[in-house]
């Protein structure tokens, strides 16, 4: 069956909020509300989130949710650079609903938060409530408890954090989605594996960056708080670095960790037919 690519469009929107509704919801519900006990609770939600918006939408647009992973798809595996754009303006477009839904929903224990920190949204120091939308480094809740201090991570470290992580998520999915590859998971595992590999790369990266590995899942949000009244502290951020560290590292990271496996494991691999 031919889909349009207004059908593939969006498949991508609704992938995406999936991914940002119960990915950055959990975020949310640890932040505001301490629901999550320890770092491991919200990474594997990210990565049943991820999994399961793979087996709702795969079919219909592939599942990228992620412009990193569209670019490197279509540097490696053909997909149509015409349709890059469309695509990654769709995964913005449902980043921002899944950003607004949880706004509507949290709002107001978002503002209870705030006041019992004596938070003021907006002023220096309300990243601690920002970090539910946008991500900072380092992580700003390992900052307030005392565990790490700003001065730990520096520009270069997060970005070479974000790229790395990409790099190993790029590298993973290339691995278990490739028809070449006798280790692949059979039949339609490869979302379960795509899911986990989200989670472990969280569980490393996550204190350093809060892990956003995917500029539509970070600047989506970080775009709706932005408008929501922690103008600056969205956008640049106390630290800057949104764009280099979140944008343009998730993108060089991908297409790095695809280039290794296209390059270096995939030559070596027998021919599909082999497979079959």
């Amino acid at each position: 069956m031919k889909r349009s690519l207004g059908q593939e469009c969006a498949g991508e929107v609704l992938g995406t909020f999936i991914l940002v509704f119960f990915g950055v919801g959990s975020v949310h519900a640890a932040v505001l509300t301490g629901a999550q006990s320890g770092l491991w609770q919200v990474a594997i939600v990210w990565g049943v989130a991820i999994s399961l918006a793979i087996y709702a939408t795969g079919a219909v647009s592939g599942a990228h949710m992620n412009p990193a992973m569209t670019i490197a798809f279509a540097a490696w595996r053909g997909f149509p650079w015409r349709k890059v754009l469309p695509y990654v303006l769709s995964q913005l477009v449902g980043a921002i609903a899944g950003a607004a839904v949880l706004y509507g929903l949290f709002h107001n224990v978002t503002a209870h938060f705030e006041a019992a920190k004596q938070l003021v949204r907006g002023a220096a120091g309300s990243e601690l409530s920002a970090m539910t939308y946008g991500e900072y480094f380092p992580n700003p809740a390992l900052v307030a408890s005392g565990a790490m201090a700003v001065e730990s991570v520096t520009h270069l470290q997060a970005m070479l954090a974000e790229a790395i992580g990409t790099a190993f998520l790029a590298f993973f999915v290339f691995a278990v989605v490739d028809d070449r590859n006798p280790g692949r998971p059979n039949g339609t595992l490869f979302a379960l594996f795509i899911g986990l590999t989200v989670s472990i790369v969280i569980s490393i990266v996550a204190p350093l960056t809060q892990a956003g590995l995917n500029p539509a899942r970070d600047f989506g949000p970080r775009l709706f708080s932005f408008f929501a009244g922690w103008g600056e502290i969205a956008i640049p951020g106390p630290r800057g670095g949104f764009f280099t560290v979140y944008i343009l590292a998730p993108i060089v990271g991908a297409l790095v960790g695809s280039a290794l496996y296209e390059r270096v494991v995939r030559p070596a691999l027998p021919p599909a037919e082999a497979n079959a």
